[in-house]
């Protein structure tokens, strides 16, 4: 499960609808504009029609009124023609009338299932995104609390000496072999200096000092060994400038739960890859995929995963939720906006992240 979280497989994405499935709201829509474009241009043939009868009836009329007494007959006809023309030409001015404003209605009704479908399957795939993210980071939260009571991480701290240190480090290693999603782990002492880690040879990070660290004071002040601090992502100077989500614990006295703190295991996730499959694992449909922008937002606005390959991290997304956790609205250019709110996941409560998808 470690070397590729279940949580980051594509494959059991939920919320995946077919492009046929997608096809067929938008066809009330497409039958109702082709209902009322028949309409008007029968209508438009009949009233052309008649416009013709009575041209002739007048004509015909006409005609009967040079001749005299013997067109007589033939002005009568003419008149009944002309009114009958005149009652079709009434019922095609009707018929205008009420199918237009029918249609019309059709196609707004229409108009608004489709928005309601696309815009609730947005906030789906938001929900879903995000949520696979929870479950993964969930995960995070596990492996930084157990490996804090692991023997040689404890041993580290309780026995300093530079074959304690070497010997946790070759067990973060270890473990770093099994957990591809992580840059490395870090041993620190209670004054927050790193004494070891799993990968000295990439990131020579040993006498470090990180006491200023979030995640280092959270970590040393917490109250057993059932809790942990998280801090947002954030690019680590001495992770080559990488983006990471740093999770911690403290390292107890004895490995107990009730132990006095003497140090802090921080492990730092190897953010962008890891999220990067996360938006990209999103199931759309290519005509979909060209006109659908995925992202993870922070609760600063900040974009901290996107499918955008111009505008990503670093980028600030305004996101208007008016209060809700989730939901969609319109952009200025009127594209669709859908969103939801992180729900965490068991113990994990999550750092108020909003899953977001942008379509044109």
């Amino acid at each position: 499960m470690h070397a590729v979280p279940a949580a980051l497989d594509p494959k059991r994405v939920s919320g995946n609808t077919s492009t046929a499935d997608t096809a067929d709201p938008e066809q009330i829509v497409l039958l109702s504009e082709e209902v009322a474009r028949i309409s008007r241009e029968k209508i438009a043939a009949i009233q052309s029609i008649t416009g013709r009868t009575r041209m002739l009836a007048l004509n015909a009329l006409i005609e009967s009124a040079r001749v005299g007494e013997l067109g007589r007959g033939f002005a009568v006809v003419a008149d009944e023609v002309k009114g009958v023309s005149g009652e079709i030409e009434a019922l095609a001015a009707s018929l205008v009338q009420e199918l237009s404003s029918r249609t019309g209605l059709l196609e707004t009704i229409g108009r608004q299932v489709v928005d309601q479908m696309k815009g609730q399957r947005l906030v789906d795939l938001a929900l879903n995104a995000v949520e696979l993210i929870d479950r993964n980071l969930y995960e995070r939260t596990c492996d930084v609390r157990w490996w804090a009571t692991d023997s040689a991480v404890v041993d580290c701290l309780q026995s300093p000496g530079a074959q304690a240190a070497a010997h946790a480090s070759h067990r973060l290693g270890v473990i770093l072999s099994a957990y591809t999603v992580y840059l490395d782990l870090w041993i620190c002492d209670a004054y927050g200096r790193v004494v070891a880690n799993g990968r000295p040879d990439r990131y020579p990070v040993a006498g470090a000092d990180v006491s200023g660290e979030l995640w280092f004071r959270q970590a040393i002040a917490t109250a057993s060994g059932d809790d942990y601090a998280v801090a947002d992502i954030a690019t680590n100077a001495l992770l080559a400038g990488q983006p990471v989500a740093s999770y911690a614990a403290a390292i107890r006295e004895g490995a107990k739960a009730d132990g006095r703190p003497i140090g802090v295991l921080g492990v730092h996730f190897d953010w962008g890859p890891q999220a990067d499959a996360i938006v990209r694992g999103v199931r759309l449909s290519p005509a979909e995929r060209a006109r659908t922008r995925v992202m993870l937002v922070d609760a600063r606005d900040r974009v901290i995963a996107s499918t955008s390959p111009t505008r990503g991290p670093g980028e600030t997304f305004e996101l208007k939720t008016d209060g809700r956790d989730a939901g969609t609205y319109r952009t200025p250019g009127g594209g669709t906006v859908g969103f939801h709110r992180t729900p965490g996941y068991e113990t994990y409560a999550g750092l108020g992240w909003y899953g977001v998808l942008v379509q044109d």
